[in-house]
């Protein structure tokens, strides 16, 4: 899954930054409002968090701005103080969740966790192709009732490709949705990863569902 976090104080923005990559999420970092409403307006990701206190443009105007442009992204809101103004206000605007800094960050891990299954229950907590069975709540792949033990991008990697069953995904597709917006296309770590997943899914079986298209990118066949 992919996350926004926007925050105008770098060593924060880093230090959740880092955090969440090390829980296998894909992570763009935006410093200020103006920024993190242009991410969030251009890009699709499945969790935003929020910082209140913003250069360009404040938290809560960035989350009404949001909600007007019709963007239903979680949004979970960052506030360095403890005043019930402030979450009020926050919420009203149309954010789902707030915490206060300075914050534990397995607490904010547990929020994200939340925010994230309540956005999955609304979709659906499986995705399937053929007798290929992915449980995004528990992070379990079965084939053909086989348990296949998958590291942590192997996981988000087959289930970005199976969200997009039947269409051609490009690198550039999946190293912004899988890794970040940063991340060097010039590398062959894709390569690598999809050889090493379509070996554990493929393997042994007569119907190959994770396909190669020459000259464009990957493709899940149903």
């Amino acid at each position: 899954m992919r996350i926004l976090v926007v925050e105008d104080e770098k060593h924060i923005a880093s230090f959740i930054k880092q955090g969440l990559k090390e829980e296998g999420y894909a992570v763009d970092v935006a410093h200020d409002g103006e920024e993190g409403y242009f991410f969030a307006g251009t890009e699709k990701y499945d969790l935003i968090v929020l910082d209140i206190m913003l250069p360009k443009i404040d938290g809560v105007t960035v989350c009404k701005n949001l909600r007007k442009d019709k963007i239903t992204t979680p949004i979970l809101m960052l506030t360095a103080k403890d005043v019930v103004e402030d979450k009020v206000m926050g919420l009203d605007a149309g954010a789902e969740d707030y915490l206060t800094k300075p914050f534990a960050f397995k607490e904010f891990l547990a929020r994200v966790r939340v925010l994230l299954r309540r956005k999955e229950t609304l979709v659906s907590s499986k995705l399937q192709v053929a007798d290929l069975v992915v449980d995004l709540l528990s992070h379990k792949v079965t084939r053909s009732g086989k348990e296949i033990p998958l590291t942590t991008k192997e996981f988000l990697l087959l289930e970005y490709l199976m969200r997009r069953t039947g269409e051609v995904v490009t690198r550039t597709d999946i190293s912004e949705c899988v890794w970040d917006i940063h991340f060097s296309t010039t590398t062959n770590i894709i390569d690598v990863h999809i050889h090493e997943l379509r070996r554990k899914i493929d393997d042994g079986y007569k119907k190959r569902l994770i396909c190669t298209v020459r000259g464009r990118g990957y493709m899940v066949k149903g």
